[in-house]
């Protein structure tokens, strides 16, 4: 039996960032050039193998604000130290690594300030499908294994043959 862990994902960032981009190529791995701006939230689901474990991905991609993602993100962090839960796992994307030519943030500023605040910190490009899988695992890999000695069958279910899995469309 394997354990299904559902993870909560809430993609925080400014308009035009890629959030929905980087949801659409972890989900169906698929990139939409002419991709619309999201309005409120759109959710999206995907389950990935995790060591003994299933971890189900339960994305919300919420609609950006404002322009000054590095800064913004410094004020979402803030906001979520100070009222999210304690276990709180956080990654930092830098996406649209293809465009690196007009680059805002530096790699060195993003993992200095990753570090500081004990985030993953991962350069994506959602178009070229550049490490989208990997930020997804690096946040996999935060979460603690659940030890089935202490938790008996808490949590735990059994699996039948599985369907393919499908998703609302995101874009």
């Amino acid at each position: 039996m394997m354990a299904i862990r559902e993870l909560k994902v809430c993609l925080l960032g400014d308009t035009g960032v890629g959030k929905s981009s980087i949801v659409c190529r972890f989900v169906q791995d698929h990139f939409d050039h002419n991709i619309s701006p999201t309005i409120g939230a759109s959710f999206m689901t995907k389950t990935v193998p995790c060591g003994n474990e299933l971890h189900k991905f339960l994305i919300w991609d919420t609609a950006g604000q404002e322009r000054d993602s590095f800064h913004t993100l410094k004020k979402w962090v803030k906001e979520l130290k100070e009222h999210g839960p304690e276990n709180i796992v956080m990654a930092i994307a830098g996406n649209k690594c293809d465009l690196s030519d007009i680059r805002e943030v530096t790699m060195k500023d993003a993992r200095e300030y990753a570090e500081s605040i004990s985030a993953i910190v991962v350069e994506t490009s959602a178009k070229n499908a550049i490490n989208v899988e990997e930020l997804f695992q690096g946040i996999s890999k935060q979460i603690p294994p659940l030890n089935s000695h202490e938790n008996g069958n808490i949590g735990t279910i059994k699996l039948a043959k599985q369907t393919s899995q499908t998703s609302r469309r995101c874009c």
